[in-house]
């Protein structure tokens, strides 16, 4: 506004006395109206974030249907590749192709992650694994006398088992995390008793 009044006067001015005049760029406080930011951006952005959500929901979906070896089953090959204990059994992605991911600690300390085929049940591999709560981890097991085969099998009967893993409470105690997919592609959380292996809904779900 300054710098039209500016202008203005000027061109006024000139007009007035007859003469010509050269109109000054002068710096103003205002620019034109304010813009206003624009909820395009965010709105693509949570689009962007559910499809992703979906299409990862439809990937899980599709590897647990075609998974013929349970996680039980894979805990159990893994095992036969490399003794000790396993501690977390994972359908996951591997380059596009579904594998088993089964951690084991070994009975001399150290960490293998082993991949298990869900189709035919071979070893497809195993690296070291990095973890780092190891301490943790050992205390959990000290109160758990159901192993983790046994913690998917209890579990299986709630759906199939895409994921299991050792949590550890505050105190040391452990418990089974399990996650399941029912038939219609719903997933469901449960805990497995360490003890019992009875198997309940987690504290974060919503089932009953």
């Amino acid at each position: 506004m300054k710098r039209n009044i500016v202008i203005a006067a000027v061109t006024a001015a000139a007009l007035i006395g007859g003469g010509s005049a050269t109109a000054l760029a002068v710096a103003g406080d205002d620019d034109g109206p304010a813009r206003q930011p624009s909820a395009r951006g965010a709105d693509d952005a949570r689009d962007d974030s559910r499809d992703d959500d979906a299409a990862e929901e439809k990937s899980e979906a599709a590897r647990a249907e075609k998974a013929e070896v349970s996680a039980a089953g894979a805990v159990d090959a893994a095992l036969g590749h490399t003794p000790g204990t396993a501690v977390s059994v994972d359908l996951d992605d591997d380059a596009g192709k579904a594998v088993w991911e089964v951690d084991v600690l070994t009975r001399g300390g150290n960490w293998r992650s082993v991949g298990i085929d869900p189709v035919t049940g071979g070893v497809l591999g195993s690296h070291a694994g990095d973890e780092d709560d190891t301490a943790e981890i050992r205390a959990a097991l000290k109160g758990t006398s159901t192993s983790a085969a046994e913690a998917a099998r209890a579990a299986a009967a709630k759906g199939t088992v895409t994921s299991l893993d050792l949590e550890d409470e505050d105190g040391g105690s452990g418990f089974w995390d399990a996650e399941t997919r029912s038939p219609d592609g719903v997933e469901h959380d449960w805990r497995v008793d360490p003890r019992t292996a009875r198997v309940s809904p987690a504290a974060t779900s919503d089932d009953d």
